[in-house]
């Protein structure tokens, strides 16, 4: 906030900024509380136990969002000459449809809804990182609220989420499509033959639970990169803040979008893989 810069020291300022929203059960007070770093209670308290409200409002909502303004779009379509959002969705709708079909060459009906839903999904997320960092927390302070963090994908718990999400449906389609016996077999005689179990289990097994944990870090290192040299160019006076921030918005449209296509294109190919019958 501007006039945080006043008040608080750089450590404290990108720490303000970087602390969750968090409600959860506090061990010190034996109660259920907000974070509240004023009185020594910090998120690391609350333990597993705790919601990052933020986190959870800023997502949910974009996500209703996105539900309504394409069901909005459908609902009104028009076969004459569309207006603009109309033709806006339908060459997002477009794109991803390619994207699936160039990929993903068996028939299942959720892949394209599924692929269309983390892409958006993701980019407005993702979004909210181009909102100047001192307007959203310096309104909820206005309202009493301490603390206010925008952008969900800059949150691990819900990149991860999201990835886990995908990692069942990998299981599940393995599972569906080879059985339980194929599935394991995979995993155990594959690459080297049954003779290296323990070993083909081993690289099986990590390059699996590779797939969740890769597409979460990814998508999150991103975002909380680019969260943080926004933070840090608010840090700096008026006239560098203007001097930076627009350039760097500019290229970090570019870093936004691609991180929603690359989670969309990776989510596909791995549900593609887990199709494959070997």
């Amino acid at each position: 906030m501007a006039s945080s810069g006043d008040t608080l020291t750089s450590s404290e300022y990108i720490s303000h900024h970087l602390t969750n929203l968090t409600f959860g059960y506090h061990e010190g007070t034996d109660s259920w509380r907000f974070v509240d770093t004023s009185n020594g209670i910090m998120p690391a308290d609350f333990g597993f136990w705790a919601i990052h409200v933020d986190t959870m409002l800023w997502s949910i909502g974009l996500g209703l969002f996105f539900i309504w303004l394409f069901k909005k779009v459908a609902s009104t379509a028009t076969s004459g000459v569309p207006g603009s959002v109309q033709n806006f969705v339908e060459s997002i709708v477009e794109f991803v449809d390619d994207n699936v079909n160039s990929i993903f060459h068996y028939k299942n009906a959720l892949i394209a809804p599924l692929a269309l839903t983390i892409f958006i999904w993701i980019f407005l997320m993702n979004l909210m990182d181009l909102v100047p960092v001192d307007w959203v927390p310096f309104i909820a302070q206005e309202m009493g609220v301490g603390y206010m963090k925008m952008v969900p994908t800059t949150d691990p718990n819900a990149t991860l989420g999201m990835a886990f999400s995908v990692f069942f449906l990998i299981v599940y389609y393995s599972i569906k499509q080879k059985g339980v016996g194929g599935f394991l077999a995979e995993l155990s005689f594959m690459p080297l033959g049954k003779w290296f179990l323990p070993f083909n289990l081993f690289l099986e097994v990590v390059g699996l639970l590779a797939k969740p944990i890769s597409l979460a870090l990814r998508l999150f290192g991103n975002m909380y990169a680019g969260e943080m040299i926004f933070i840090l160019i608010a840090m700096l006076p008026f006239w560098a803040q203007w001097l930076l921030s627009v350039p760097w918005a500019l290229f970090h449209i570019l870093v936004i979008t691609l991180q929603a296509f690359i989670f969309m294109v990776l989510t596909i190919v791995y549900l593609a893989m887990a199709h494959d019958d070997h």
